[in-house]
C-alpha cells in the first residue's frame, strides 16, 4: 500500500470521524453542550479541509495512485454519512433529507464504478454542479453541528436547515446529471421469450454497451 503524506491525510479523515462522533457521547460534566459542538464542529472542519487538501497536495507533487483515488472518496462518503447520522440522532436534521444525500452517493458511486469497468469513467466525472452541492453540504454539516450563534441575529440553525435542503435538491438534481450521462451506455432490448405465446409474455434482455 502506498504511503505518503495525501494518504496520510485521508486516513486522517477516516480516523477523526469516530472521534468527532464521540465528542457528543462524553458526560455533561466532561464538557457542556455547546462545547461539545465547538469541538465536534472543529474536529470535522479539519476533516474537510483534509478532503481538499489531499487532493491538492496529490496533484501539485505527483503522488497520485490507484489506492489514492479509491481511498478519497470513500473517506468522504464515510465522513459525510457519519455526520448526517449524527445529526437526525441529535434531532438536529431530517432523516428523509439524509437518506436523499447518503442514498444518492451509494447510487453515484455505485454507477462510477460500472462506468469504469466500462472503460468510460470520464463519462461520469465530477461535474461542477456536484461541487456546489458538496460546498453546500459542508456548509450545512457545519452549521448544524456548532449549532451555536455565530452570526448576530442569524440563527446558526436556519443556515445549516436552509443549506441542507440545498444540498438535498443539488443532490437529486446531480444525480439526475449523471445518469443521463451514462445513459447511452444503458441498452436494453425486448425480445420474445421462448416458452411464451407471442404477445403474452417477453422478457427484458439487458446488454452492455
Amino acid at each position: 500500500m502506498p504511503v505518503n503524506i495525501p494518504t496520510a491525510l485521508t486516513w486522517l479523515r477516516i480516523v477523526l470521524i469516530p472521534v468527532f462522533v464521540a465528542v457528543y457521547y462524553l458526560p455533561d460534566d466532561w464538557l457542556s453542550p455547546a462545547a461539545k459542538n465547538w469541538t465536534a464542529m472543529t474536529i470535522f472542519s479539519i476533516a474537510a479541509i483534509t478532503d481538499w487538501l489531499d487532493g491538492y497536495l496529490a496533484r501539485r507533487w505527483g503522488e497520485t495512485s490507484a489506492f489514492g483515488a479509491f481511498l478519497d472518496p470513500v473517506a468522504d462518503k464515510l465522513m459525510v454519512a457519519a455526520a448526517l447520522i449524527m445529526l437526525v440522532w441529535l434531532g438536529r436534521a431530517e432523516c428523509y433529507l439524509a437518506m436523499i444525500i447518503i442514498g444518492r452517493e451509494i447510487a453515484i458511486s455505485a454507477l462510477r464504478e460500472w462506468m469504469a469497468q466500462l472503460g468510460q469513467g470520464k463519462s461520469v466525472a465530477v461535474a461542477f454542479i456536484g461541487k456546489v452541492k458538496t460546498v453546500a453540504q459542508m456548509t450545512a454539516i457545519i452549521a448544524l453541528l456548532l449549532h451555536e450563534p455565530l452570526i448576530p441575529g442569524v440563527p446558526t440553525p436556519y443556515i445549516g436547515t436552509a443549506a441542507l435542503w440545498i444540498a438535498a435538491l443539488l443532490t437529486l438534481w446531480s444525480m439526475i446529471h449523471y445518469l443521463k450521462l451514462a445513459a447511452p451506455h444503458f441498452a436494453i432490448v425486448t425480445s420474445p421469450h421462448p416458452h411464451a405465446s407471442a404477445g403474452v409474455q417477453t422478457h427484458m434482455d439487458r446488454r452492455e454497451v
